[in-house]
């Protein structure tokens, strides 16, 4: 549990630092550093059912969206992103953003991260593949959900993804394919 899985996107300079430990109340969460160069996007809006993260920004500005309400967090503040409401961030400075915090409880979230940072990197573009982005989705999908594409888009998606689930637990020639389990790190 004392390993830290480092994760970066190669489009957008993100850098996460994750590591599973025990609060106070001897809960396992995720404790997560980052960082974002200046007016980039962080993740589109999102969701964690089942989990709240807390975040403390050590230099920059970020902006947030929680819900339907904008904010700015600049250097030496907090910000909370409870558990089950839409949430964004950003880099809303002129200067790397560098963030501190953790996800209560950690769930599945560094497996999730994992495996959507693979597929973003996977792209040329930095957009994933719909294909890729909807197998990962539907293997989170009791825990995390990204709102972008469309639910519709992401309902048609699931259906393959679905089969692409299928392929991977039965051995299908799936293996090189961003994002699946045997892919990412174990907890």
């Amino acid at each position: 549990m004392n390993s830290c899985l480092v994760l970066e996107n190669r489009h957008t300079g993100e850098v996460l630092r994750m590591r599973r430990v025990h609060n106070a109340a001897g809960q396992i969460v995720l404790s997560i550093d980052g960082s974002l160069p200046p007016r980039m996007s962080g993740p589109p809006p999102h969701v964690h059912f089942q989990q709240r993260e807390e975040g403390y920004v050590k230099a920059g500005t970020v902006g947030a969206r929680i819900g339907k309400q904008k904010s700015l967090v600049r250097a030496g503040e907090g910000a909370v992103f409870p558990a089950g409401i839409v949430h964004s961030w950003w880099n809303a400075g002129e200067e790397l953003l560098v963030l501190t915090g953790q996800a209560i409880p950690a769930m599945d979230l560094d497996r999730f991260l994992q495996a959507l940072f693979a597929v973003l990197n996977a792209s040329g573009s930095g957009r994933p593949s719909i294909f890729y982005l909807a197998h990962v989705l539907w293997r989170h999908r009791h825990t995390q959900a990204v709102m972008t594409p469309p639910v519709a888009i992401q309902r048609i998606s699931s259906s393959a993804a679905g089969r692409a689930h299928f392929g991977e637990i039965s051995g299908n020639k799936l293996a090189g394919l961003p994002g699946l389990v045997h892919r990412c790190s174990p907890r």
